[in-house]
Parts: structure tokens; C-alpha cells; sequence
């Protein structure tokens, strides 16, 4: 089994770059309100002379805008962390050829078997993450991970899943042997600061995510 390793919150140029150099597949930046928030013209410093894959986050943002974004800086998927429905879904994926990954927040108020339900044929992928209170993403929330034999036995054929949430060096072997997904996110498990990545952390959590294929 091939995983794939996507570091996320990127803020500054030369994170991406050591992200980059380690081997990262996926380099995020997030367009949504937050510590990590990220405009245009700053993500295109941040991915330049990288080349792993881009990958923008939004939080209900109009289609037209993710869509525009996406087309001017090249992104390989749109992430979606909202309460975007199934119809922007579609539509979203319909106007380019990047990927569509919907956030799902395992502990939150809808089942994850009515989630996979309500997505599955109109995404790319499924990002799990922990429910927080504190924000969309890049907080660290862990859920259960005594779920996977459940998230496994109702994950739908076809749908990349994609595990985040409190993913760090020293657990993400153990995350990838419970769930077998085809991404491991992560953003503050490598960070010595807020959105300050460590080029250690960085290159220890790729080289575990290569090591366990």
C-alpha cells in the first residue's frame, strides 16, 4: 500500500520548501479565515520552486472564488471544510480538473456512515478529522481511533480517504496501520510555534509516512 504524505497550514516559503525537499506529496495552504489564513499572491510565494502537489483549504467560500483560485495557481485539490453540500460539490469538481476532498469531523452532529452517504459520489476523497469547537482543521483535534474497523468496513469504493487530525511523527505509523488510508494531513504535529513548521518534524513524519507502505 502507497501512502501519501500532505503537510497543511503552510505559511511560509521556506516550510514548504523543507516540506518539499523531504519528500512531501501534498503542500496545503488554507484560504480560509484562521491563524493560518493565506492570500493569493502569498500562497504562490509559499509553492514557488516546490514540487509536490498543491492543495487549497476553504471554509465555505463562494464557488466562484474557489473556483477562480484554483484555476490561477495550478491546485491538484480543493479541500473543503464547511457545511458545503453535495450540489457545490459537484460543481466545484465539474469546473477543473483538481481533485474534491470533503472534511468530515468524526464526533461532530451527523453519523459518519450519513456523511459517506450524502458525498461519496459526488467527491474525490474524504478527510477525516476529530470534532473541535476550536476551529476547521489544523487544531489538532484527534477523534477515536478505536473507529477504524467501522470507518473501514462502511468506506465507500473509489473515495480516497485522507486521515488528519492529531497526526505527529510518533503516531502516524500506528494511524496508518489502523486505517490504511491513501493521505496522512498534517499541519501543527510538525510546528515548534503556531504555523512555524520544524524541518525535523517535517522530515521524521515523511520519512515514517514512506517507511510504511
Amino acid at each position: 500500500m502507497t501512502v501519501e504524505a500532505k503537510i497543511c497550514g503552510l505559511v511560509r516559503p521556506e516550510d514548504a520548501r523543507y516540506a518539499d525537499e523531504a519528500g512531501a506529496d501534498y503542500l496545503g495552504v488554507v484560504f480560509a479565515p484562521g491563524p493560518r489564513r493565506r492570500d493569493e499572491q502569498q500562497a504562490r510565494r509559499i509553492w514557488r520552486n516546490t514540487e509536490a502537489k498543491r492543495v487549497g483549504v476553504f471554509v465555505d467560500a463562494s464557488e466562484e472564488q474557489v473556483v477562480k483560485l484554483a484555476h490561477d495557481v495550478g491546485l491538484s485539490a480543493v479541500q473543503l471544510h464547511g457545511s458545503e453540500g453535495r450540489d457545490y460539490c459537484r460543481r466545484v469538481g465539474d469546473a477543473g480538473e483538481w481533485a474534491v476532498w470533503k472534511a468530515v469531523r468524526i464526533g461532530g452532529s451527523t453519523p459518519l456512515e450519513s456523511a459517506l452517504e450524502r458525498y461519496a459520489a459526488v467527491v474525490d476523497g474524504i478527510l477525516l478529522e476529530g470534532f473541535s469547537r476550536r476551529g476547521h482543521g489544523g487544531v489538532g483535534a484527534r477523534f477515536d481511533w478505536s473507529l477504524a474497523s467501522e470507518v473501514r468496513g462502511v468506506w465507500p469504493q473509489g473515495v480516497c480517504l485522507i486521515l488528519a487530525g492529531g497526526l505527529n511523527p510518533g503516531n502516524v505509523a500506528e494511524a496508518i496501520e489502523r486505517f490504511r488510508p491513501n493521505v496522512v494531513d498534517v499541519s501543527s504535529g510538525v510546528e515548534t510555534a503556531p504555523a512555524v513548521k520544524s524541518r525535523d518534524a517535517l522530515r521524521a513524519f515523511v520519512r515514517v509516512v514512506k517507511g510504511s507502505g
